[in-house]
């Protein structure tokens, strides 16, 4: 057993397959890679999150980096020829609190160069705040921003390709800064429209009025606009709430639910309800 095993857990070998950017040069980079996994022991369900681990050195003697990543597709029922994850991935960077200089983020730039062919180490797949409910009849509620989008592509695929006969609700909320970064949902790259046609499922997209304000804006903007249906569904008892993206989303979401609800004390007793009846889950990050 290798050092990282050791350390993070079993981990093994992907082979990027893909690597595709699917906003615009005019918009921040988001990239949709494709991993495949050749290691039968390799298996995951739909909300859950992989990690790539970077080879080091790094700053301050990391022999290695570990980011986890949001898996962006449905389970893989026969899986003789190896596994496919997806993930996407924005490029990121971040500035020094002192010295006020630019750095690469290590994994979103590792990530983003790693041509086809190259090979990544992964870990997991690990547990997550997100777990499709049993049945079909259940509501699905899914609020996101960015690449927070990304769980909730796994879910739909999950409950129409493989499922079939979905009888709940499924909604989709989701907010970007400008229409071109409505991921799965642009021009560059629109696979989330082939469910619209799908009696169950509707997707309620905003962009903000100013690129500026971003992706929280776009997402406040749909939620006001159809916050009633929002409303209506949680109050349904076989609801489930899914929120993922960064965390001034709840925020957006909170001020959008209190004024259909009448006051921020009713909906505060609602996600409250939904909290303790284990049917409220979110995945958020600075």
């Amino acid at each position: 057993m290798s050092e990282i095993d050791t350390e993070l857990g079993p981990t093994c070998e992907a082979v990027v397959k893909a690597n595709q950017r699917i906003t615009p040069p005019t918009s921040d980079e988001v990239r949709h890679l494709v991993l495949h996994v050749d290691d039968p022991a390799f298996r995951f369900l739909e909300g859950q999150t992989i990690g790539v681990v970077v080879p080091g050195p790094h700053a301050f003697g990391n022999k290695y980096h570990l980011r986890r990543y949001s898996v962006a597709n449905a389970r893989q029922l026969a899986a003789e020829e190896g596994v496919d994850v997806e993930i996407l991935v924005r490029r990121c960077f971040y500035v020094d609190d002192v010295s006020g200089e630019q750095y690469p983020g290590v994994a979103s730039n590792f990530l983003c160069d790693a041509a086809p062919g190259s090979r990544v180490t992964l870990s997991g797949p690990y547990r997550s705040a997100f777990r499709m409910p049993p049945g079909t009849n259940a509501n699905l509620l899914m609020i996101g921003v960015g690449t927070g989008v990304a769980p909730f592509r796994g879910f739909i695929q999950h409950i129409y390709r493989q499922v079939g006969g979905w009888q709940g609700k499924v909604r989709l909320f989701y907010g970007a800064r400008t229409g071109m970064e409505l991921l799965y949902m642009n021009d560059q790259n629109a696979d989330l429209a082939n469910y619209y046609d799908e009696a169950t499922f509707k997707a309620f997209q905003g962009v903000a009025l100013r690129a500026h304000l971003g992706a929280e804006a776009g997402l406040a903007r749909t939620l006001e606009e159809h916050a009633q249906e929002a409303w209506e569904l949680v109050q349904e008892p076989n609801t489930y709430v899914y929120l993922a993206g960064l965390d001034r989303l709840s925020e957006a979401l909170d001020r959008a639910m209190s004024r259909v609800a009448g006051s921020d004390e009713q909906w505060a007793e609602q996600k409250a309800r939904l909290r303790a009846e284990d049917r409220w889950s979110e995945l958020l990050y600075n």
